[in-house]
Parts: C-alpha cells; sequence; structure tokens
C-alpha cells in the first residue's frame, strides 16, 4: 500500500504552540529530539535521574528534574528510556503525574502495542519515529535539513493526535526529509523485523560467516576482515546514495554477475522462512517475551551473547586494524550512546 509523503508546507496546524515538552531520557534521541524542538521555539524540560544524562542536560542549558517533577510541568511527555526499562519508569514516575488532556509520546512502539504501558483513556498517545539515530538527527538539524520519521497515534482524545504527531515531527527537522503516517503496530513489528533480519542480525551475521569461511580455508584474517566486514561500509554507501543500481554501476561486470548468481543461493529459501518465523515470532508476541524475560532476569542470555561477540577473533582482527585507520577514528566521534533514564 502506498503512502503519501508529507513535507514542511503540508504541516499547518499548530496545536502545539505553548505546550510545555518533557523529555525523558537524555541519551541518543533524547538529546537530538530535546535540543531540536527547542531550537524549534518550543518550551522544553528533561527529566532523568541524577547522573551523566542529568549532568549533560545541565550542560546543555536545560531545566533538569526528576522524571516525576517533570511531567507534572509538562503538557506533553516524551519517552525516551530503553524499551527495557520503559514500563517501569512509567509506572512508577509518569503515570501517577499524568494530568487529563497531556499527550504521552513514543519514538518506538513497543511498550504500547505488547502492552508494557497501558496508557489511561483521558490522554493522546502519539509516535514520532525518526528513521535515523539521534546523532544524524541532530547534526542534519543544524544543517537545516533532517531526517525522514513515522508519524501517527495509537489514541486520540482530544480530537487532534494526529495533527499533533505531524507537528511535533516538524519541530524536530523531520518534515523536511519527509513524514510517513503509521500505526503503533505496524511501526513496532516492522522495525523489529529490519533489525532482526536485515541491518543488524542479518548483516552481522553474514559478515561473520563470510568471515570464518575466508579464514576457515586458510585465507589470513586480516584479508578477510576487509573482504567481508571493511567494504561493507563502502557498499552500504553506494546503496544508501542510489540505490542497487548506482551500487552495480560503480562496480565491476564480474562483481556484478557474480552478485547475481551467488546472492540468491546465500540468502535463498531457508533465509527467507528463517525470516518469515522471525516475522510471526514478533507479531504474536512471543520475541517481546523473550527479551523482557531476559531483562527481568538480569540479562543473562543478553550479555552472554555480548561477550561472544566481543571476544570474537573477527572483532580483535577488527579492532586492531582499525586502530591504525585514522579515518574510521574520526567517523567514531559521530557514534551515540544508549539512551538513559
Amino acid at each position: 500500500m502506498k503512502v503519501e509523503m508529507l513535507y514542511d508546507n503540508d504541516v499547518t496546524t499548530n496545536y502545539l504552540q505553548g505546550k510545555t515538552l518533557a523529555f525523558v531520557g537524555y541519551g541518543s534521541q533524547g538529546h537530538a529530539q530535546a535540543n531540536n524542538l527547542r531550537d524549534s521555539g518550543f518550551n522544553v524540560v528533561v527529566g532523568v535521574r541524577p547522573g551523566k544524562s542529568f549532568d549533560n542536560a545541565k550542560r546543555d542549558g536545560f531545566e533538569v528534574y526528576s522524571v516525576a517533577e517533570a511531567v507534572k510541568k509538562a503538557d506533553w511527555v516524551q519517552m525516551l528510556t530503553p524499551d527495557e526499562v520503559m514500563s517501569d519508569v512509567y509506572k512508577n514516575e509518569v503515570e501517577p503525574n499524568l494530568k487529563e488532556g497531556d499527550v504521552l509520546g513514543f519514538s518506538h512502539g513497543f511498550n504500547i502495542h505488547y502492552k508494557e504501558i497501558v496508557p489511561p483513556a483521558n490522554v493522546d498517545v502519539v509516535m514520532m519515529a525518526p528513521k535515523g539515530p539521534g546523532n544524524l538527527c541532530r547534526r542534519t538539524y543544524k544543517e537545516g535539513f533532517g531526517v525522514p520519521a513515522l508519524y501517527g497515534y495509537f489514541q486520540d482524545y482530544s480530537g487532534h493526535a494526529e495533527d499533533l504527531s505531524k507537528e511535533f515531527a516538524k519541530g524536530n527537522g523531520a518534515a523536511r526529509a519527509g513524514l510517513l503516517k503509521t500505526t503503533f503496530k505496524e511501526e513496532t513489528e516492522e522495525d523489529l523485523f529490519g533489525e532482526q533480519n536485515v541491518l543488524m542480525g542479518g548483516i552481522t551475521a553474514l559478515i561473520e560467516t563470510g568471515f570464518e569461511v575466508l579464514t576457515e580455508a586458510g585465507y589470513s584474517p586480516q584479508l578477510a576482515y576487509f573482504e567481508v566486514e571493511h567494504e561493507m561500509k563502502l557498499i552500504c554507501d553506494l546503496i544508501y546514495e542510489g540505490g542497487f543500481n548506482k551500487m552495480y554501476k560503480d562496480c565491476s561486470n564480474t562483481s556484478e554477475y557474480g552478485s547475481y548468481v551467488v546472492g540468491p543461493k546465500v540468502v535463498g529459501p531457508e533465509a527467507k522462512q528463517a525470516m518469515k518465523d522471525s516475522l510471526e515470532n514478533i507479531q504474536n508476541g512471543k520475541f517481546a517475551k523473550e527479551f523482557m524475560k531476559d531483562y527481568r532476569n538480569g540479562f543473562p542470555e543478553l550479555y552472554k551473547m555480548r561477550e561472544r561477540s566481543e571476544h570474537s577473533l573477527l572483532s580483535e582482527v577488527g579492532e586492531g586494524l582499525r586502530e591504525r585507520m585514522p579515518f574510521v577514528k574520526e567517523a567514531d566521534k559521530y557514534s551515540t550512546p544508549q539512551a538513559e533514564a
């Protein structure tokens, strides 16, 4: 189904004007959105626990409060903590302080869609989900542009929830690049699917498997790293700039021919079925339950898998090579931290 893209000139209502916006969390997205909305002329406060995020928000000139106090002062509460802690923050500090007519905002639908958070009936529940990391949202905003975003609502108490979500997206600079309408269900399921099967899970498994095949065949780990991980960025940059066609035009006929012949064998029917199984587990809530169970048990599975990844041969070889590539170290300064409550 085709969805119409909206831009700055398409967002003409003014329901957000005069509202105080509280950002709960000041990590990657919290930092970017709070600064962007303030620069767009809105009254912004930050709600966060004492610590690094609190100090960073203070340094950036915001009025910073506990989460509970920020919610009391606000008309709009934007939830930007990590998914796994969000429901606890909401139940303990946000929910008791919400007022009739407030707006509860999200940038990912996980907690609403899987009912970790059940909002009261007398507030608007809206979404503005940028299609890019916080550092990019902030940097492109300052450059006069922005990253595209999804907008939508789960609950329309005021009768203006959709307009509010569009206005918030415009304030974040996203309407300069384009807005797409969505639902909490659609955004959550597509986002999880993309992360698990392509953007993170799929691409890292593909790189690691290629690295293993080469090194097990006797090729040097350093050569294998450059071939399957380092060059991945260069290829993805070409795809980002102009799609598959630009990528193929900028590469050799040999590589293009081999891509057509071998690619569908590597990512074939078994991989497609695994993706379908993954999507089913996202749709029926099985993945969300497993993730939240691991979190509530102290993340034993996550930490075990993280440890294995951090100490793999591929990680160790890559770390050593990147230390000798100053241009990679320069790019690293744009990396972003996880959101913090």
